[in-house]
This record gives structure tokens, C-alpha cells and sequence, in this order.
């Protein structure tokens, strides 16, 4: 009797269409909208959208609606969801290759060049100075680091700085939001814009380097300490799987 015949692990079947894999690996870098994707891709709308909702009902991919323009939707690849995936499918092949895919909190430490980068939002009170903080505690020195806002709020969120210091032992009790304006003239390696209106009101912000783009809702109008709780915590994850890409970034080149 022949054995049963296997199916390949969703996630194997989701990322072996190519087209679907350089969505996966576009998004792996930045969210986007549709029409980005389009441009970026070359390929007609309807295929991109077409196979964006196949990615979306996998569980890969999530669409969040812009915060500044409501009729429009960014993309994000869950990068935890495709970890466990790809765990997985290394379990269903073989019990040898299952597979622990998160990355080291303190990939970065290893690094012997250092990067830099800025993270931007509206009014620098809530998501970029955490994502700023974030990044300086996990990366242990090894990033330039530094936040900045479109329009300045007066001061940082008091539940921002609650949330980083309940659940990260981070103080950013004595900080003050600035403007984008005072960190013009720098040039950073990265630009990581929080907020869907700085995206797209100020598209300069992210002329060079290539622009990365994480659409995170705005806490800041809301009193809910655990609403910045969730931010923190979404903000934390993107930082894990940012610090491999700035250590690759920043090795230098093996010798012959």
C-alpha cells in the first residue's frame, strides 16, 4: 500500500507562487498600500490585489486603514506569523529541522560598525520616542538613534512614558518632542516614519535612504494606558526583527 501522499505546509504553498513572494519580501522591509505594490511589483492591480487577499486570509499579511487618508489601506507582514510558519514547515519535512526563527534581542551587539536611524510621527510624543527608546535599550549602544515629529506636541504622553517604564524599566520622563526640522541636515541610514499623515503629507522624509513606512495607530488621543501598552508592544516586535537587518547592514565585508 502506498503511503499517504503529504500536502506542503500552508506557508510553503503561500510563498512558492513567485509573485506572492516578492510581495512577502516587500513587505518584509516596509508596509505599503496597493498601489505602491503595484509600482514596485510592475504587475496589474487586480493580480496584486488578488493575491494580497490570498496572504491576508493565510494570516500572513494584515491591512490596516490609513489613519490620514481612510479610503486607503497599508499592508504589513506579520514577521512573528511567518517565523512560526516557517518553524513549522521545517518540523513537517523533518523532526531534525524544526527551528527556533526569533531573532536574538541583542543581534545588533555583535556588530562592530554602527548604523542610524530616525524614527518620525506627528507630534513625537508617543510612537516614535518609544520606537526610539526601544531600539536604543535593545541595541545596547550600537545605534545612533533619534525621534522627531511633523507638528510637536507640547510634551511626551504621560502613558508613553508610564508604559516603557512599567514593562521595559525605560524612563523617558524628561524627554521633549522636536521637530523634523532639527534633524534635517543629518543623514541616517534608515527613516522609519510611525504615522500614516507624516507618510503622506511629508513624502521628503523618506527621500534617501529608500523610505521604510510602519502604519501604527495613534494612542495619543485616548487616555487608555493599555492602548499604549499594545503600541509598545507592536512597536518592540518590529525593533526585534530590525535589529538583524541593521547588523546585516552594518558587517563589514568578509575578506578573500
Amino acid at each position: 500500500m502506498m503511503p499517504p501522499v503529504r500536502t506542503a505546509p500552508a506557508f510553503v504553498r503561500m510563498a512558492a507562487h513567485p509573485l506572492r513572494w516578492r510581495m512577502m519580501t516587500e513587505l518584509a522591509v516596509s508596509d505599503y498600500r496597493v498601489r505602491e505594490l503595484v509600482e514596485l511589483l510592475g504587475q496589474p492591480q487586480n493580480l496584486v490585489s488578488y493575491h494580497l487577499r490570498l496572504l491576508r486570509g493565510s494570516g500572513l499579511v494584515t491591512a490596516r486603514r490609513s489613519s490620514f487618508d481612510a479610503r486607503d489601506h497599508y499592508h504589513h507582514l506579520d514577521l512573528e506569523r511567518c517565523a512560526d510558519a516557517l518553524a513549522g514547515a521545517g518540523a513537517a519535512l523533518h523532526p531534525g529541522l524544526r527551528l527556533d526563527l526569533t531573532p536574538p534581542p541583542a543581534a545588533i551587539a555583535e556588530s562592530p560598525a554602527r548604523s542610524s536611524v530616525l524614527f518620525a510621527c506627528t507630534g513625537n510624543s508617543a510612537r516614535s520616542p518609544i520606537a526610539e527608546a526601544l531600539l536604543r535599550h535593545r541595541a545596547g549602544g550600537r545605534v545612533e538613534v533619534a525621534s522627531a515629529g511633523s507638528h510637536p506636541a507640547p510634551r511626551t504622553h504621560p502613558n508613553a512614558v508610564r508604559a516603557l517604564r512599567e514593562h521595559y524599566g525605560i524612563d523617558i520622563a524628561g524627554r521633549r518632542p522636536r521637530h523634523l526640522d532639527t534633524v534635517a541636515r543629518h543623514r541616517f541610514d534608515h527613516r522609519i516614519s510611525l504615522c500614516d499623515r507624516v507618510r503622506e503629507v511629508r513624502p521628503e522624509f523618506g527621500d534617501r535612504p529608500r523610505p521604510i513606512h510602519w502604519s501604527i495607530a495613534d494612542p495619543a488621543a485616548t487616555d487608555d494606558v493599555d492602548q499604549f501598552r499594545h503600541l509598545a508592544a507592536e512597536i518592540d516586535t518590529r525593533i526585534r526583527y530590525l535589529l538583524p537587518v541593521l547588523t546585516h547592514a552594518t558587517k563589514p565585508e568578509a575578506q578573500p
